[in-house]
C-alpha cells in the first residue's frame, strides 16, 4: 500500500509540474504520414510493428551498398502554438555496419536533425536536387545511437530500440516548423516521432491562481507569470508571481494572497466563508472562531461577534475579547520622565460583586497601530503592582525614554475567566520623555601602579540616548571632602597623579543630551606600594629596551611605508574589495560566514536593487537571538551582480563603530544569497523624521547629528569616502542611535539606473543634492566632498525630512550652487546649526571643516544648550564668515534707511516704487518676498535675485547684533522666503537659457 500511495503522488507531481502539449506524434496515426522523401529511392514509408506488436507507420532507408548517400525527409507542416522551445523525441533502430557483409565504407550509424521555419506548407511538386542542397535548414544535432541491432529474431521484430530526445529554438520567424532528417548511409527506421512543447500548469499556490505559462525560448529561461488573488483573498506581499523554468516547473513564489476577513481557508485552494455563530477579525491563514461569551453573529463571513444586550465591548478592545458588563472609567496619566502616574475611577456596572480588583498589561508599541505592540520589559516596576489591585491608582517607571506605551486596565471579579462575567478594560496610551541614563552597575580595575590605576565599566543598562561622556568622580578614603573629577568619552579611564599605597574611593555616572544620571555606588581600588611599583618599573624598563629596538624597526618600515604613500602608522585602513583578483575572497576575509539554518525570515520590510529585503531574526548557536535585517540577492543574478552585491558586506565588514550599521554576516553556500545586518527599529532617518515632524527638542537632533558626525569621524580616519551620504541612509534604532549605512554608491557611478535621485555626470551617477560642488564636476571625492553632504543631513534633519532645494530640478540646483546660493536656514533652527551648514558648504573644500572639527563643534554645543536657542548667535569656535560676504557684498549693517540701502545696491531707480508700496523702513525691507517685488514694479529676474539675496545678507548681518525685537522678528521671517528664494532662482535660470 505503501508503493501504491508513492506511485500515486509521483503522478499526481507529474500532472502539477510535468505538463507537455504534443503537436504531433506519428504513434497515432492510422494512415500513411505522407511525408516528402527525396530521392525517389531514399527514404521509404512501411507498416510495420513495434516492440508490443502495435501496427505503426514507419520510414525506412538502407542503401548502404551504394555510395554518396544524401537521402532527405521532410514532415508534414507542423503549427508550434506560440511555443518558443520544441522538443522532439525520436525512436529509432539502426543496424551494425559491422554486422553487414560486403558493405561499402560509407556506412553510417547516424543520422542528422534538421527543422525550417515558415508560415504555410512547403509543397512537394519543386523538390529537385538544388532544392535540397540550398534549402535553408538550421541544424539540431547528429543523432548516433546508443544501440544497433545485428539481425532480426524469428518474429520478424527490429531489437535494440532507441529513444532520443532534442530541443531547438528559439522559434520566431512563423507560425508552425517542418522537421528534416537527413540519411548519409545508415541503415535505420523511424518508429515513431513525437514533436511537443513544455509549458507549466495553471495552479493555485499561496491563495493566489497563476494561468497556464508556456516556457521559454531557451533551457536556461525563467518566465514571470503574474498571479491573481483567488475569490474571498486580498494579497498580502506584491507583486504576486511565479517563475515557470525551461523544464516546465514553477519555481521562486514572490508574494501571496491570504482569506480576508470573514472567511477561513479551505485546503489551500479556496476561502470559505465563516459560518453563523463564528466570526474571522483579520486577514490571514487563521481559521474562524466561536463567538466569545455574551455576542453572536447572525450573519456568514463575519468578522465581528456583536455583544448581546446588556453587555458591552470597549473600543480598544480586539474582536475576539470577551463582553463584559463595565470598564474602569477616567483614566488619568501623569508624565514624569520615564515613569507614569495612572489613576482611574470604577466601573459604572461591577457585574453585582464585591470583590472587584484590577490588572495592568503593559505594550511598548513602535507606532499607534497594536499590531505593532510587544510586551513590556520584565525591567519595568509598577508600584504597588500589576495583579488583583484593589487601588484605582499605580505607579509605573523604568519605561524607556521618548517611547510609546499602551497600558490595558482591566476589572476583574471572582468570576471573571467565567460567563457571563468576563474581564473588561480601558485603554491608555502614553509617551515618555527625555532621561537621563540609569546607573552604571559596575566598576573593574584593569591594571594598577603605584601612581595611577586603570578601570573599566559596562554602559549603563538603560542609557536613554546617545552616551555622550562620563564623569569619574574620586578622593582619597582618608580625605572625603576633598574629591577630583576627570572625564572620559569611552567606558574606560586612567586615573593619575595618585598618591602610592592609598585607597581611592571612585563613582561614575553616565551623560546624555538629558543630562547626568546618578552617580554609581562607591567602589574602593587601591594604588601599589612604592617598593612594589619600584619592582614593576624595573620589569618595565627591562621591556623599554627591547621596546626601542622594536620600535627603530617599526618606524623603519612606516617610513618606507609612507614613501610610498600609504598612512600613518597605528590606524587601520579601509581596503576596496574590488582591488582583489578574486572579489570572493574579499567576503571570506571580511564577512563571517553563517549557516543558514540559524536565520529565520520573518516579513517583508522592503526591497533594494538586488532583490528583497526582510525583517528575520539570528540565532548563532549558543547565544542569544537577535533580530537582524536580511538583503536577499534575487534568483538569475549575473556573476557580475553576486559580486556587487557582496562587495558591500566586504565594505561594511571592515568597519566596527557605535555608529556604523553592523555587518552580523553572509549566506553565501547556499540560496537565497543574503547579507545579515544589525536590525534597526525606526528604519530610515528621513522618513523616520517625516513620521515624527516637531516631536524632539533641538537638544536631541543635535544629538543624532553627532552620533552621524561620529561615525563619518570614523570612516575618515580608514580612508573611506562614503559619497552617498543623505538622510535615507541613516538607519534610527528604538534607542534614537543613528548610524551610517548603504556603503554601495560605487555601482552606482558605473551603472545605469531609474533612480533620479542620482543624474549623470561624466558618465556616473551622482546624488546631485547632497553632492559637492567638484565631484558633480570632475567627480572628485574626497572627506571633504562628504562633509558637504554632511551639511545637507543637517539641514534634512532641522526641516524634519524635508526635501533639499524642494522641487528645483537637479540642472537648477547645479546653477544655484554656482552662483553661490545656499538653503537657508529651517524653521526654528539655531544660528549656530545653520553657519555649521554654511561652513560645510564652502566652496573651497580645503575652507570646510573636518569631521572631528565638527564632533567637537556639536560637542560644545551640547555642553552650553543656550547656545541652540532659535535666536541666538552663541557661536562655537569655527569658520564664522557668511559665503554672501566672500562675494564683496556692500556691508548692509551701516545703512541706515531704504535710500541708502537702495544706493548700496546701485538700484536707486526703484526708490519712488518702494516708498510708495508701503516699504519705508529696513525692518519691513527684511519681509519682503517674490511676489511683492512683482507688485511694485522689479520684473527683471536678475534685480529680483540681487534684491531677495541683500535681505537674506541684511538678516545674517541683524543675527550678529543684539537681538533686538525687530531683529528678532527679522530672523522669524527668514523661512518665509524659501520658496520664493526657489521661485526666482528657477526664474533666472530660465532667462539664462532663453
Amino acid at each position: 500500500s505503501g508503493a501504491a500511495s508513492s506511485f500515486q503522488l509521483f503522478l499526481s507531481l507529474c500532472v502539477s509540474f510535468c505538463l507537455t502539449e504534443t503537436v504531433m506524434d506519428t504513434r497515432t496515426a492510422t494512415a500513411e504520414l505522407g511525408w516528402i522523401s527525396f530521392p525517389a529511392n531514399g527514404w521509404e514509408e512501411v507498416s510495420g510493428y513495434d516492440e508490443n506488436l502495435n501496427t505503426i507507420r514507419t520510414y525506412q532507408v538502407c542503401n548502404v551498398f551504394e555510395p554518396s548517400q544524401n537521402n532527405w525527409l521532410l514532415t508534414t507542416y507542423i503549427d508550434r502554438r506560440a511555443a518558443q522551445r520544441i522538443y522532439v523525441e525520436i525512436r529509432f533502430t539502426v543496424r551494425d555496419c559491422a554486422s553487414i557483409p560486403s558493405v561499402l565504407g560509407s556506412c553510417k550509424e547516424t543520422f542528422n536533425l534538421y527543422y525550417l521555419e515558415t508560415d504555410r506548407t512547403v509543397s512537394d511538386g519543386i523538390k529537385g536536387v538544388e532544392y535540397w542542397a540550398n534549402a535553408p535548414f538550421l541544424k539540431v544535432d547528429t543523432i548516433a545511437a546508443d544501440e544497433s541491432f545485428s539481425q532480426v529474431d524469428f518474429g520478424g521484430r527490429l531489437m535494440k530500440v532507441n529513444t532520443e530526445v532534442r530541443s531547438f529554438g528559439p522559434l520566431s520567424k512563423g507560425r508552425g516548423f517542418h522537421l528534416a532528417f537527413q540519411d548519409l548511409g545508415a541503415c535505420m527506421s523511424l518508429l515513431a516521432v513525437r514533436v511537443f512543447y513544455k509549458k507549466c500548469p495553471s495552479i493555485v499556490q499561496n491563495f493566489a491562481f497563476f494561468p497556464e505559462t508556456l516556457t521559454g525560448a531557451e533551457s536556461t529561461s525563467l518566465v514571470i507569470a503574474r498571479g491573481s488573488c483567488i475569490p474571498n483573498a486580498e494579497e498580502v506581499d506584491v507583486p504576486i508571481k511565479l517563475y515557470c523554468n525551461g523544464d516546465g516547473e514553477w519555481m521562486v513564489p514572490i508574494g501571496s494572497c491570504s482569506c480576508k476577513a470573514g472567511y477561513e481557508p479551505d485546503n489551500g485552494n479556496v476561502c470559505r466563508a465563516c459560518p453563523q455563530g463564528t466570526f474571522k477579525s483579520f486577514q490571514g491563514p487563521g481559521l474562524c472562531q466561536q463567538c466569545p461569551p455574551n455576542s453572536r453573529s447572525t450573519i456568514e463571513a463575519a468578522t465581528l461577534c456583536g455583544c448581546r444586550n446588556g453587555y458591552y465591548r470597549g473600543d480598544m478592545d480586539k474582536p475576539e475579547d470577551l463582553c463584559v458588563p463595565s470598564a474602569p472609567r477616567n483614566v488619568v496619566s501623569v508624565v514624569n520622565q520615564t515613569s507614569v502616574m495612572l489613576e482611574w475611577h470604577p466601573p459604572r456596572d461591577t457585574g453585582h460583586r464585591d470583590d472587584l480588583s484590577y490588572n495592568l498589561l503593559c505594550r511598548r508599541c513602535h507606532s499607534n497601530e497594536r499590531r505593532a505592540c510587544q510586551p513590556c520589559d520584565d525591567s519595568v516596576v509598577f508600584v504597588p503592582g500589576k495583579q488583583a489591585l484593589k487601588e484605582t491608582r499605580v505607579e509605573i517607571s523604568k519605561l524607556r525614554a521618548h517611547t510609546s506605551y499602551t497600558f490595558d486596565i482591566q476589572a476583574v471579579n471572582g468570576v471573571s475567566n467565567k460567563s457571563p462575567y468576563p474581564a473588561q478594560q480601558l485603554s491608555i496610551n502614553i509617551t515618555t520623555n527625555q532621561a537621563a541614563p540609569s546607573v552604571v552597575p559596575i566598576m573593574h580595575q584593569v591594571s594598577s601602579t603605584s601612581r595611577s590605576f586603570s578601570l573599566s565599566w559596562p554602559p549603563p543598562e538603560q542609557p536613554n540616548g546617545i552616551i555622550l561622556d562620563y564623569e569619574i568622580r574620586y578622593y582619597d578614603k582618608s580625605s572625603v571632602l576633598n574629591s577630583s573629577m576627570v572625564l572620559s568619552e569611552t567606558p574606560n579611564v586612567v586615573l593619575e597623579g595618585l598618591r602610592p599605597g592609598t585607597g581611592y574611593v571612585v563613582q561614575v555616572r553616565a551623560r546624555t543630551v538629558a543630562g547626568y544620571g546618578a552617580y554609581s555606588k562607591e567602589m574602593l581600588f587601591q594604588t601599589l606600594t612604592d617598593e612594589l611599583g619600584q619592582q614593576l618599573s624595573l620589569i618595565a624598563g627591562s621591556l623599554v629596551g627591547g621596546v626601542c629596538i622594536v620600535s627603530l624597526v617599526a618606524i623603519a618600515i612606516i617610513c618606507t611605508s609612507l614613501s610610498e604613500g600609504h598612512s600613518s602608522p597605528g590606524v587601520k585602513i579601509y581596503i576596496d574589495p574590488f582591488t582583489y583578483e578574486d572579489p570572493n575572497e574579499a567576503v571570506r576575509e571580511f564577512a563571517k560566514e553563517i549557516d543558514p539554518s540559524c536565520v529565520k525570515i520573518e516579513e517583508v520590510i522592503g526591497s533594494g536593487e538586488f532583490g528583497e529585503v526582510y525583517k528575520g531574526r539570528l540565532k548563532p548557536v549558543g547565544k542569544k537571538e537577535i533580530p537582524v535585517a536580511i538583503k536577499t540577492l534575487k534568483v538569475g543574478y549575473s556573476e557580475r551582480q553576486r559580486r556587487d552585491f557582496l562587495s558591500e558586506a566586504s565594505i561594511m565588514g571592515q568597519f566596527d563603530q557605535p555608529n556604523i550599521i553592523r555587518l552580523e554576516g553572509v549566506v553565501t553556500k547556499s540560496r537565497p544569497t543574503m547579507i545579515i545586518t544589525e536590525f534597526m527599529e525606526n528604519g530610515a532617518l528621513d522618513s523616520f523624521l517625516r513620521q515624527n515632524d516637531g516631536q524632539f527638542p533641538v537638544i536631541q537632533l543635535v544629538g543624532m547629528l553627532r552620533g552621524i558626525a561620529s561615525g563619518m569621524r570614523y570612516l575618515a580616519e580608514m580612508s573611506y569616502v562614503h559619497r552617498d551620504l543623505a538622510a535615507r541612509n541613516i538607519l534610527v534604532n528604538s534607542n534614537l542611535v543613528c548610524k551610517v549605512s548603504d556603503f554601495g554608491l560605487s555601482r552606482y557611478l558605473e551603472e545605469d539606473t531609474s533612480d533620479p535621485t542620482y543624474t549623470s555626470s561624466l558618465g556616473g551617477k551622482i546624488p546631485v543634492r547632497w553632492t559637492a560642488p567638484e565631484a558633480i564636476a570632475y567627480r572628485k571625492f574626497t572627506s571633504a566632498s562628504d562633509v558637504w553632504s554632511y551639511g545637507i543631513v543637517t539641514w534634512e534633519v532641522m526641516s524634519y525630512g524635508e526635501r533639499p532645494y524642494w522641487d528645483m530640478s537637479n540642472q537648477d540646483v547645479i546653477n544655484a550652487i554656482e552662483q553661490d546660493f545656499r538653503l537657508p536656514a529651517p524653521m526654528d533652527c539655531p544660528v549656530v546649526l545653520h553657519q555649521l551648514m554654511l561652513d560645510c558648504w564652502q566652496k573651497d573644500r580645503n575652507a570646510r571643516p573636518k569631521f572631528p572639527d565638527i564632533v567637537s563643534m556639536l560637542d560644545k554645543m551640547i555642553r552650553n544648550p543656550a547656545s541652540l536657542k532659535a535666536g541666538t548667535n552663541n557661536m562655537v569656535p569655527g569658520p564664522s564668515h557668511h559665503p554672501l560676504l566672500d562675494r564683496g557684498a556692500p556691508d548692509l549693517s551701516r545703512v541706515s534707511s531704504v535710500e541708502d540701502w537702495l544706493a548700496a545696491l546701485k538700484m536707486t531707480q526703484y526708490r519712488d516704487s518702494f516708498l510708495g508700496s508701503g516699504f519705508t523702513s529696513l525692518p519691513l525691507i527684511t519681509q519682503i518676498t517674490a511676489e511683492d517685488l512683482q507688485r511694485i514694479g522689479v520684473s527683471l529676474a536678475g534685480h529680483q535675485k540681487k534684491i531677495l539675496t541683500s535681505v537674506q545678507l541684511m538678516r545674517h548681518q541683524a543675527d550678529d547684533q543684539s537681538p533686538t525685537e525687530s531683529q528678532t522678528f527679522i530672523r522669524r521671517g527668514t523661512n518665509r522666503t524659501k520658496r520664493q528664494t526657489k521661485k526666482v532662482l528657477k526664474d533666472e535660470t530660465h532667462e539664462q537659457a532663453c
